[in-house]
């Protein structure tokens, strides 16, 4: 019956051997040549010590001259195989880091190129956990193994032809007693790669485990409340568990492996006696038997390697799969044929038409026929209980995500019709869980504008905006200071100081449009209100979102929308809303009141 999965690992293979050539060329071919010249010298060898055990055991004495010219033959063949091995391996490393680099490459591309919406699955997370662990090496492997089977295949076959000339039913019998290693092998790769995949979710969960142990982030909270030991518990458990399902199949494969090598050794000594009885009888030589009874030797652990060599790609083509697989995802996000210009300049218009999102995994609708209209140049603030919605519809404009149903619009043109690359260039965004890169203040901020930062200026100029240059002042190296307690010679921040810098790299991008979420969630209220004087200034000329739990921090909006439920439920000014007395009114008392008890 036709095998399409073993096609399909076929296929892998093949894939495998292009990607290693399309890395590293030069050093691929370098190593397939050395590598048969490999396979081809132990038989000169083994050749020459033939010719030299029959001239010394000759019935004539032997001239010196001729012996000492077949041992320099030899020690040259010695010498010059040791040296090619020396060659290979070095030429082996240069063809594994190429490769490596290669694969990395492959996969941050691809990784850069996957939606936001990937990210927050679990079973993508398993994936790509495979990808990154096995893919690197992996080709590599499959190049060495695929090589390594030709020179074990162009070895043996000289071996077979020296076997066959002497009997042909001795070299038949050693290829049927090593044949069942193979099958164990195949087998054990088979068993390996599934309980891989059923290991990598607590692989996942124990090296998370392992950062909350081992990282700054969670070292406070670990201590505090003394998690350290229930932590490294449950890393060993799991731990436990991945080592016994490891031994296990170990332990099936030593079982398996111990039975064939010992049919294998089984065949091997029974021809042995073989040629000690031929040998008695003066059917051959003592040079013949000493010759073919290293051939049986030799032939049989070329035959052992050769079939490792086939499990082996097997095994790789197996565990690649999950890297093609990987590389094979394509952005739910989809990029339009022939992208919209997007207006220059852009006014700023948005509207949202009846938007309606669900989150791929999750288990009801975030977002439910929201219908909203931002005007250009409009300063609006979206409040709203946890899970409202706000910071997912930030998300939809920002094309993380494009909505299940409905549309949004930006002066009246579809999101969807534009680059979602180019469309990102016209938003400063700061998001509550903002990014804290551990590279200088310089690189910090200018991330927000790659093109901006090197321009005279624009980065002091974008500090100066955030508040953040004052601290900056003080830093020992000021903009080259390095952030961060990651790397040697870093400065560490507080959180306030750090989403300083946050909205710093947003300032930099000169963007008709900027959204700020929770901005001054973590600054005392001197550095809010300074914060929000220079929002007012960065804001100007352009459309502004504001989204944040201090009522306080949003009634400088021209305009606040209220979310609940997924819904758009109310909209208008600070005064306006206070006024309706519902939801928002409801919002501001409630915290007014808790100012007003800790006054008194």
């Amino acid at each position: 019956m036709f095998d399409r999965s073993r096609l399909h690992r076929l296929w892998q293979v093949r894939r495998s051997v292009q990607l290693v050539w399309k890395s590293s060329p030069k050093s691929t071919l370098i190593h397939g040549g050395l590598m048969l010249v490999l396979g081809l010298l132990p038989v000169a060898g083994l050749y020459l010590v033939k010719l030299i055990i029959d001239t010394v055991t000759a019935q004539e004495a032997p001239e010196w001259e001729s012996i000492g010219g077949l041992l320099a033959a030899a020690l040259s063949i010695a010498v010059l195989t040791d040296w090619l091995r020396a060659l290979d391996a070095h030429v082996s490393e240069i063809q594994s880091q190429q490769v490596t680099d290669h694969v990395h490459d492959l996969l941050h591309k691809q990784a850069i190129r996957l939606d936001l919406g990937y990210y927050e699955n679990p079973e993508f997370q398993d994936n790509l956990h495979r990808a990154q662990t096995e893919a690197p090496y992996r080709p590599a492997l499959i190049i060495d193994r695929l090589i390594s089977l030709l020179q074990n295949a162009v070895s043996l076959g000289a071996i077979a032809l020296l076997l066959l000339a002497f009997h042909w039913e001795l070299t038949l019998g050693l290829f049927l007693f090593m044949l069942p290693i193979l099958f164990v092998r195949m087998r054990h790769a088979r068993l390996q790669h599934r309980h891989w995949q059923s290991w990598t979710a607590r692989q996942r969960q124990a090296y998370y485990l392992s950062q909350l142990l081992n990282f700054q982030d969670h070292a406070k909270e670990v201590r505090l409340f003394g998690l350290g030991n229930h932590l490294h518990q449950r890393f060993m458990d799991l731990r436990k568990s991945i080592r016994q399902d490891r031994l296990a199949l170990s332990r099936d494969r030593t079982k398996g492996e111990a039975l064939t090598q010992g049919c294998a050794s089984l065949g091997v000594y029974g021809a042995l006696a073989f040629l000690a009885y031929q040998t008695m009888v003066r059917a051959i030589s003592i040079g013949d038997m000493v010759v073919y009874y290293q051939a049986l030797q030799r032939g049989q652990a070329l035959l052992r390697d050769l079939f490792a060599s086939a499990a082996g790609l097997y095994e790789n083509a197996l565990f690649l799969a999950n890297f093609y697989d990987f590389l094979l995802l394509e952005p739910r996000v989809k990029e339009p044929e022939v992208p919209c210009v997007i207006p220059q300049p852009l006014r700023g218009e948005i509207r949202f038409e009846c938007v309606r999102f669900d989150y791929p995994h999750g288990t009801r609708p975030v977002l439910k026929a929201v219908d909203m209209t931002i005007s250009a140049g409009e300063k609006v603030a979206l409040v709203g209980k946890n899970g409202a919605g706000k910071t997912t519809l930030v998300k939809l404009l920002c094309r993380l995500y494009d909505p299940t149903e409905g549309r949004i619009t930006v002066d009246g043109i579809d999101l969807r019709n534009f680059s979602s690359e180019e469309w990102r260039k016209q938003i400063g965004v700061v998001f509550q869980d903002f990014g804290r890169y551990q590279f200088t203040v310089r690189e910090n901020i200018g991330f927000g504008d790659l093109v901006a930062r090197n321009l005279p200026g624009q980065i002091e100029q974008a500090a100066r905006l955030s508040g953040a240059d004052g601290f900056i002042a003080g830093l020992p190296h000021g903009y080259d200071s390095l952030l961060g307690t990651l790397f040697a010679g870093g400065e560490e921040l507080s959180i306030g100081q750090w989403q300083q810098i946050a909205i710093a790299r947003a300032a930099l991008r000169s963007a008709p449009i900027i959204i700020l979420d929770e901005p001054t969630s973590a600054l005392d209220p001197e550095a809010e209100a300074q914060v929000l004087e220079r929002f007012r200034q960065i804001a100007e000329g352009r459309t502004a979102i504001l989204i944040s739990h201090r009522l306080s921090t949003v009634c400088m909006a021209d305009r606040i929308f209220v979310l609940d439920d997924g819904r758009v439920c109310e909209s208008g000014t600070h005064t306006e809303l206070l006024s309706l007395n519902g939801v928002y009114a409801g919002m501001f008392h409630s915290q007014a009141r808790h100012y007003r008890t800790v006054q008194e």
